[in-house]
């Protein structure tokens, strides 16, 4: 797993799926248009929503979570990276959310 800047994942938002692992409240907030939202405690139960020929980019609040995330789907077939610094990044430097 790969821990990669907000400046990558808006680059990459085009050729990799955005996980969004944050509770519904959170998200509830604002979060990277067209990312698919998964909370952490679903992804086992959802992860036939995700395809394991596209790379994963996981997102939460503040990193931690969707390291963990990462880290799992990178242990079951998945390429997945965590954008670091999460949401709180994202929305400190004014770009999109939905």
């Amino acid at each position: 797993m790969a821990e990669i800047t907000i400046t990558e994942t808006d680059r990459r938002r085009s050729t990799a799926r955005i996980l969004d692992v944050r509770e519904d409240f959170e998200v509830a907030e604002g979060m990277i248009p067209g990312a698919l939202h998964i909370p952490m405690g679903q992804l086992q139960a959802r992860l036939s929503e995700l395809d394991p020929a596209v790379p994963v980019i996981a997102v939460c609040r503040s990193g931690n979570r969707s390291a963990a995330v990462a880290d799992a789907l990178n242990g079951v077939g998945y390429k997945a990276d965590t954008m670091a610094g999460g949401m709180t990044a994202w929305t400190r430097a004014g770009l999109p959310t939905t």
